[in-house]
């Protein structure tokens, strides 16, 4: 060894395999999460409107009936 090289630790640091597990784990989950969130919020407005037209058609029905 030459003192160019850098000195390795003797004990194998386990703390930075699990922080770049957990980093990847949670780059997976983030994709997964903000990928499909144009589909859930458009699913959800959906059925926003469809909610509010049923209320709409209810209001129409109770003050007809």
């Amino acid at each position: 060894m030459t003192s160019a090289e850098p000195v390795r630790p003797a004990v194998p640091r386990a703390r930075e395999v699990q922080a770049s597990v957990l980093a990847a784990f949670q780059l997976v989950e983030d994709a997964r999460y903000l990928g499909s969130s144009r589909r859930r919020r458009r699913l959800r407005v959906r059925a926003l409107a469809e909610r509010a037209v049923a209320d709409r058609k209810l209001a129409r029905d109770l003050r007809a009936g």
